[in-house]
């Protein structure tokens, strides 16, 4: 993050692209694309925003922004509408308007098919293609194709008018009129595989010809012909642009792009389904071997599909191992069922899907470096301004957060959380159930637990290293509780001086021992926020727990009394639900559904129960 509290985006790319950005639960809630991503995302984050509405709740939701590098503008639009509908973001939905892309449909189903641009929804039986980036370049592309493919352009299933007289298209060249029989069934249906070639991203000949002819027509000064082949080539790059990101034979595979530099590597996982490119998934990877791009790609492939479904075909890059690329395709043919093809493309649309993945993985590489960096240079600054801020004897590198949580004094835990290097270290979080305190003490039950957590730390338990700071979650008062306890073990001379202080939420406020006055943190400091976030995953940490005890006690004590129900009907109920919470809101209809439970029974528990 930022000093402004939002994420860093000055190691994002300047190319054309994709940009998506995250909550912090890493759920996408936008999707854009840029001409320069680096550029375009800025604008959220000025002070006035770009102008559209909820842009304010949206920069501050915002955790996360990952981006996907493209060749064009026009092949980001393509994954913007993909991504969005893969992910349904929320804010999409806010802030852009619910008008649709323009496809160009080729209606194979029909005997003699038409040509045309449509909004609508797709009819499974015939051909679409696109999105496009707006309805002039849709039309633009249109007379290109009539002009060199003379389809059809009456309306209806049925070519010709009523008349049976052909249409003026006929007259000027552009209709071979089907309607009159001037071209036979073979001949028509030679014309629509040419248009459905040309569309599939076929058109470098074309733009090659056209560009001749343009300088031909410019070198002779027949400006209106050059800017009318201009247009033209305009037209025809956008189908190719589209391409890049729409592939022509509809196929569904995977391609994996790896970038290595010194010991990290990024590996990049492009998922094409029914043509589309849907969905782009990054990792980034130890290699400490310094193994090539090449290598990582490979030992990555099968520890991908270890979780994820497996495609009919995946793309990699390697040089001549047709061995490994064999034996890996065993491999994967095993765990999907059917016959699995694993290769490097030489051409064409698969080669370019693959391209983007390795220059996706590079840049990714990079950014992720960069962020790192940025970020130890951040944590190091708070952690520095924590020990001189708390006057703490070396740098607060791992910080142990205790909370105390219980209802009215029952089922009464508590928790104990570890950030190491201002991060999480959920593998080592701990929880315990206080034993010795009667009620609601938090003071005692925390002196309880301190007490536990330095038996450990005398026993030289590796699993509960030093810490080089305790924080408590509470006031004066739970300091006051547990300051005995560490003068009862030694701490200081007999165990190592360990800095314990506590921060009262109310006001957040951080006491010390022996010192009366609270230290104050500045409200927006990166120092007082990192405490928060260790004292508010300590207080979620605790109440996850409790509220786990509470519900087994609950349900323990209801099914234990209710009326029909024996320890086999209640392994039923219990498995059929699957918590408690679920069961004791469970109305009469869901009771009843509960496998080998009478309705009778049921009535009785729902009574019981709700009573």
């Amino acid at each position: 993050m930022s000093e402004n509290g939002f994420p860093d985006r000055s190691h994002l790319p300047t190319s054309p692209g994709v940009y998506i950005f995250k909550d912090a639960r890493e759920r996408v809630i936008y999707v854009g694309k840029a001409k320069n991503i680096r550029s375009r995302v800025a604008s959220y984050f000025t002070r006035s925003g770009d102008g559209r509405p909820k842009i304010a709740e949206l920069r501050e939701r915002v955790r996360q922004i990952d981006f996907i590098v493209t060749g064009s503008e026009t092949e980001a639009l393509v994954l913007e509408a993909n991504l969005i509908k893969r992910h349904r973001p929320r804010f999409n939905a806010s802030l852009k308007d619910d008008k649709s892309y323009p496809y160009i449909v080729v209606t194979t189903g029909d005997e003699y098919p038409r040509v045309f641009a449509t909004r609508s929804s797709h009819d499974p039986r015939h051909r679409y293609f696109g999105p496009f980036p707006s309805a002039g370049s849709v039309h633009a592309t249109l007379d290109v194709l009539n002009k060199t493919f003379p389809f059809r352009k009456c309306r209806g299933p049925e070519p010709g008018r009523r008349s049976g007289v052909p249409c003026l298209n006929y007259h000027i060249g552009r209709s071979v009129a089907p309607c009159i029989g001037a071209v036979t069934k073979d001949e028509y249906d030679e014309i629509i595989a040419d248009v459905i070639s040309f569309l599939e991203g076929r058109v470098d000949g074309l733009i090659r010809d056209r560009e001749e002819a343009m300088r031909t027509a410019a070198r002779e000064t027949d400006f209106e012909r050059a800017a009318k082949l201009r247009d033209e080539v305009s037209a025809l790059s956008h189908v190719r642009d589209r391409q890049q990101a729409t592939i022509a034979s509809e196929d569904s595979f995977d391609a994996v792009g790896a970038f290595a530099s010194g010991e990290t590597a990024c590996v990049q996982v492009f998922a094409v389904r029914d043509g589309q490119v849907v969905n782009r998934d990054s990792f980034l990877l130890d290699n400490y071997g310094e193994s090539r791009a090449e290598d990582v790609a490979l030992q990555f492939v099968p520890q991908y599909y270890g979780t994820a479904a497996v495609p009919r075909e995946v793309l990699v890059q390697s040089d001549d191992r047709d061995d490994e690329l064999a034996t890996l395709a065993d491999h994967l043919s095993g765990l999907r069922g059917t016959r699995v093809e694993v290769r490097r493309p030489q051409r064409g649309d698969k080669r370019r899907v693959l391209e983007m993945a390795v220059r996706n993985a590079e840049l990714g590489l990079e950014h992720e470096r960069a962020l790192d960096e940025a970020r130890r240079n951040k944590v190091a600054s708070t952690l520095d301004g924590l020990r001189e801020e708390l006057a703490l004897p070396k740098l607060p590198v791992r910080i142990e957060c205790y909370d105390i949580s219980n209802t009215m004094g029952t089922n009464s835990v508590a928790s104990m959380v570890v950030f190491q290097g201002g991060r999480p270290a959920k593998g080592e979080y701990r929880r315990f159930r206080i034993k010795t305190v009667e009620g609601a003490d938090d003071p005692a039950s925390m002196a309880e637990v301190i007490r536990r957590r330095l038996q450990r730390l005398k026993a030289d338990d590796p699993k509960f290293p030093e810490p080089d700071l305790i924080l408590l979650d509470g006031g004066k008062t739970q300091l006051s509780a547990v300051m005995p306890v560490f003068e009862e073990f030694g701490v200081g001379s007999d165990l190592p001086d360990i800095p314990v202080r506590s921060l009262a939420k109310r006001e957040e406020e951080v006491f010390q021992p022996g010192r009366p006055e609270p230290v104050i943190l500045g409200r927006n400091s990166p120092e007082l926020h990192l405490l928060q976030r260790v004292r508010d995953e300590a207080h979620r940490f605790a109440n996850t727990y409790h509220r786990e005890l509470r519900g087994r006690a609950m349900t323990a004590s209801v099914l234990d009394d209710l009326p029909g129900v024996g320890p086999e009907r209640k392994k039923k109920i219990l498995a059929h639900f699957g918590t408690p919470e679920a069961f004791l809101n469970a109305s009469l209809e869901e009771l009843e559904a509960v496998p080998g439970l009478p309705g009778r029974v049921a009535r009785e528990v729902h009574a019981r129960v709700h009573r």
